[in-house]
C-alpha cells in the first residue's frame, strides 16, 4: 500500500501522538513499511538520533512504534520554549536561532517583528522537502499535526495543520479528548471555523480517551456525522497505564503508571517539576519498578520525606535556578546534602547543583552562584552539545544522550561515570558524598544500571528496599507499543482508515458554512 495520513485534534493533549503511534504500530504489524512525521513540534521534551540531531522525543517514540530508526526529517521543525515569548528554533536537528512568536509566525502580513519574511514561510520549503523524502522511502506518512486546525490567528503560516494538509492533499482525522469535555462542540467547531478548501480534507472525527458505556454516545455520534457530513471512525477508550513519551509537560504528572507495591519497603522519589522542565520522561522508567512511588513537587513539603529528590533538565537554567530559590527549595536540597540524603541532577539540574553558571548564551546574564552542592562549574557555550555516549556506574553498562548548552568543569568529587568498567576515562559526572550530577538523559532506561543505581539510593536512605529483577525497560514500551495498535484495531473503522490513507480525500465532503 501507499499513501498518508494527517492525524489532527481539536486541542493539544487530544491524543494525536498516541493515535500516530498506535497508527505506525497496528501498520507495521501488517508488513507496512511506514514512518511518522510531525513537521513543526513544540516541546522541551527532545532525543538525539545516532547520528547527533535533535528532533521531539514523541516522534523519536512514533519511530521506535513503527520499528525504523529515528531521523530528523520526522521532525524538521522543533520549537523549544525558553519563556513564554520565546522559543529555540531547531531545524533538521541543529538549533539555528532564538525567535520570538512574531518573528516565528508572522501574524496576518506573513513577516517578522523586524520586517523579515517570517521563519514559517522560509521553514514551508524544508518541511515539504522532508515530507517528500519520506514518502520517496517508506509506503506510508502518518503525519501529526499540532494543537489545533482550527488556531485561525496562526492559519497563515501554518506549516504542520492544514497548511502542510492543504500543500500535499492529505486526508485529515480530528481527534477529539472526551475527558475534558465538550467533545461535539468542539469538533463542530474546529470544522466550522476553517475555510472550504481546508473543510475539503477533514475527512473523519475520532472520540478519545472515552471512559464508560459506549452506547451512551450513540446519538451524539449520529447528530454530529449528520450536522457535518463526516464519519466518526471510533471511540478510543481511555487507556491506564498507558505512560509514553509525552511531549507535553501539562500531562506530567497525570500520565504517569500508578506506583506497583513490592515485597519490601517503598522507596519514595520526589521530582522537582521546575517550570520550563525538560525531557521529564528521564524517570518514566522509575515508575515502572516495584516498589518505586513516584511524585512530582514544587514545594518544600513535596520533598520532605523523598527518599531520592531528582532536579531535572530545564530549558532555562538560570531562570528555574531563580524559582527554585524562591521557594526554598535551595535550602531543603542544602540540608540533605549535609545529611546524606540522596539528590541526583540531570543536565541543567546538574549544572545547578555546581559552585557557578556562566551563561551568556541562554539567559545572556553572566555569571550566577550555583547552589554549591558538587565542586562543578558550568560555562554555556554557543554550540549546542548534542551525543549518545556510554560507560560504566555502578558497575554496570549504562547509555544516554546529551542535549546541553552548558560546559561542565569538574574540580572535585568522584567520578561515577566512567568510560571503561575500570573507572577510567573521560567522566560522565560527579558525586559529592550522596549529591550525584551528570548531563546524560535516559540512564534509567538501562535496566541493570538502574537496579544498581536504586540499590545505592536505598543503602544512602537507610531504606531496606530491594529493586525486583524482572523489569525490561524496552519490553514495557514494546508493550506499550502493542496496546496503542491494539486499541486502532478494535475501536476505529479500519477499513475506512486504510481507505483515506492509500486514496486520499474522497473529494465530496460537505461544506459546513460558520454558523451554520
Amino acid at each position: 500500500m501507499s499513501g498518508s495520513l494527517l492525524v489532527a485534534g481539536t486541542a493539544s493533549d487530544a491524543g494525536k501522538s498516541l493515535l500516530t503511534a498506535g497508527i505506525c504500530r497496528w501498520l507495521a504489524r501488517q508488513g507496512v513499511r511506514v514512518a511518522p512525521f510531525k513537521a513543526q513540534n513544540m516541546s522541551n521534551n527532545s532525543a538525539v538520533t545516532a547520528d547527533g540531531a535533535e528532533i521531539g522525543r514523541a516522534q523519536a517514540m512514533q519511530a521506535a512504534a513503527a520499528g525504523v530508526p529515528p531521523e530528523p526529517s520526522m521532525n524538521p521543525v522543533l520549537l523549544k520554549p525558553g519563556s513564554d515569548r520565546k522559543s529555540q528554533l531547531v531545524v533538521l536537528g541543529r538549533a539555528v536561532a532564538e525567535a520570538d512568536a512574531l518573528d516565528y509566525w508572522g501574524g496576518q502580513s506573513a513577516r517578522g517583528g523586524d520586517g523579515e519574511p517570517a521563519w514559517t514561510g522560509r521553514l514551508l520549503p524544508v518541511v515539504l522537502d522532508c515530507y517528500d523524502d519520506l514518502r520517496s522511502r517508506f509506503d506510508v506518512v502518518i503525519c501529526e499535526g499540532a494543537g489545533s486546525p482550527a488556531e485561525i490567528n496562526l492559519r497563515a503560516g501554518d506549516i504542520v495543520n492544514m497548511g502542510l494538509a492543504r500543500a500535499r492533499n492529505l486526508p485529515v482525522i480530528v481527534a477529539g479528548d472526551i475527558d475534558r469535555g465538550g467533545i461535539f462542540a468542539a469538533l463542530y467547531g474546529t470544522l466550522a471555523l476553517l475555510d472550504a478548501a481546508d473543510q475539503a480534507l477533514i475527512c473523519g472525527f475520532v472520540v478519545n480517551k472515552f471512559r464508560g458505556d459506549p452506547s451512551l454516545l450513540a446519538g451524539g455520534l449520529d447528530r454530529i456525522s449528520a450536522l457535518t457530513g463526516r464519519p466518526v471512525l471510533g471511540v478510543v477508550p481511555y487507556l491506564p497505564g498507558v505512560w509514553l513519551d509525552s511531549e507535553d509537560t501539562i500531562t506530567m504528572e497525570g500520565r504517569r503508571p500508578p506506583p506497583a507495591a513490592g515485597d519490601g519497603e517503598v522507596l519514595r522519589v520526589a521530582v522537582i517539576a521546575l517550570p520550563r522542565i525538560s525531557n521529564f520522561t528521564d524517570v518514566d522508567a522509575l515508575c515502572l519498578e516495584p516498589g518505586v512511588a513516584l511524585r512530582f513537587a514544587t514545594t518544600p513539603a513535596g520533598l520532605a520525606d523523598a527518599d531520592l529528590v531528582i532536579l531535572p533538565g530545564t530549558k532555562s537554567t538560570v531562570a528555574d535556578l531563580g524559582w527554585l530559590r524562591s521557594r526554598g527549595l535551595d535550602e531543603v536540597l542544602a540540608r540533605r546534602a549535609a545529611e546524606g540524603r540522596p539528590v541526583l541532577g540531570i543536565c541543567g539540574g546538574y549544572q545547578m547543583l555546581g559552585e557557578a553558571i556562566d551563561d551568556r548564551v541562554e539567559s545572556g546574564v553572566g555569571r550566577v552562584a550555583g547552589l554549591g552542592l558538587l565542586p562543578v562549574r558550568t560555562r554555556f557555550a554557543a554550540a549546542k552539545t548534542l551525543g549518545r555516549p556510554a560507560g560504566f556506574a555502578f558497575g554496570e553498562r549504562v547509555t544516554g544522550y546529551e542535549i546541553h548548552h552548558g560546559v561542565v568543569d569538574i574540580a572535585g568529587g568522584d567520578c561515577w561515570i566512567t568510560a571503561r568498567p575500570d573507572g577510567g576515562g573521560a567522566p560522565g559526572g560527579c558525586r559529592a558524598g550522596a549529591v550525584l550530577g551528570t548531563l546524560w538523559h535516559g540512564i534509567m532506561e538501562c535496566d541493570r544500571f538502574r537496579r544498581a543505581f536504586l540499590a545505592e539510593v536505598a543503602r544512602l536512605a537507610g531504606r531496606g528496599f530491594r529493586p525486583g529483577p524482572g523489569v525490561s525497560f524496552a519490553a514495557a514500551r514494546q508493550a506499550q507499543f502493542d496496546t496503542l495498535a491494539d486499541a486502532i484495531d478494535e475501536y476505529l473503522d479500519t477499513g475506512l482508515l486504510l481507505r483515506l490513507i492509500e486514496q486520499g480525500p474522497p473529494g465530496d465532503l460537505p461544506f459546513l458554512p460558520p454558523g451554520a
